[in-house]
């Protein structure tokens, strides 16, 4: 309940800071709106083209992309702390985080709320609402259930990632931009279904980062592709993600040397 409070706390903070600049945050709010919909347009003109990629329609296809979109976007509005991480290191405010007695988790992610990305996750669920509307699913209450649990697995699952490349700054100060590959690129990757790609790809983001569990097999259960019920609970196994991700945290923190200053 205190650490609950206190990330609260901590939201207010943030919001209170950000709506001193009420202009500013809503050309932001509105910039990362229209990122997503360039996006939208792309795979719209491109569905025009060919009709269909592997089979796949363009409704259907948009469940994927609304979904990861929107999972994307409250990870990032919620976990920027972690990649706003390199800077706590080097300038010695995680010393003083340390010195506290408050969960460090949650005052690193009480550093940095981006609520821009706001902007983002409404277009996106303008598109995932279109989506469930247009793509001819017979909704039933265990696809509804599958489809909402793709949204929080996604985000439970790229919050990890996002911590995965803090703990890295532990050893190397600087954030490594190779983690980049499968936060920013497994969004733009996850927009598709994954079996649209090399057989490769869909086995790095199945069996090393799990995207495939909030993406592509939970997908097919809902769309009739595949009646097999465990997809509907795939979901589940990217979410358990979070268990490496905070564990290699910790590790970090054991090996955390102070700056000293």
């Amino acid at each position: 309940m205190i650490k609950i409070k206190l990330y609260f706390k901590y939201f207010s903070i943030q919001l209170k800071s950000i709506m001193q600049y009420k202009v500013s945050f809503l050309l932001s709010t509105i910039g990362q709106g229209l990122s997503t919909l360039f996006s939208f347009i792309s795979m719209y003109f491109l569905f025009q083209r060919f009709g269909n990629i592997k089979g796949y329609s363009f409704n259907e296809v948009l469940l994927c992309f609304s979904g990861i979109f929107m999972s994307f976007s409250l990870a990032e509005c919620f976990g920027r702390g972690f990649d706003n991480f390199s800077s706590i290191i080097s300038n010695g405010e995680f010393d003083r985080i340390m010195t506290r007695p408050r969960n460090e988790i949650i005052q690193v992610l009480g550093t940095r709320m981006e609520f821009s990305r706001v902007g983002r996750m409404i277009q996106a669920l303008i598109v995932f609402i279109y989506a469930i509307n247009t793509c001819g699913v017979s909704w039933t209450v265990d696809k509804m259930f599958t489809l909402i649990f793709m949204v929080l697995a996604g985000t439970i699952l790229f919050f990890s990632l996002f911590m995965i490349y803090a703990a890295f700054c532990f050893f190397t100060l600087e954030g490594l931009e190779f983690i980049n590959i499968f936060t920013d690129g497994g969004r733009e990757i996850a927009q598709y279904p994954l079996d649209i790609y090399q057989k490769w790809v869909l086995r790095v983001f199945t069996f090393f980062i799990p995207l495939a569990f909030v993406n592509y097999y939970p997908l097919l259960y809902i769309i009739g592709r595949n009646d097999n019920p465990t997809y509907m609970f795939s979901p589940i196994i990217a979410v358990a993600f979070v268990i490496p991700a905070y564990i290699f945290w910790k590790f970090g923190i054991k090996h955390y040397k102070s700056t000293g200053s």
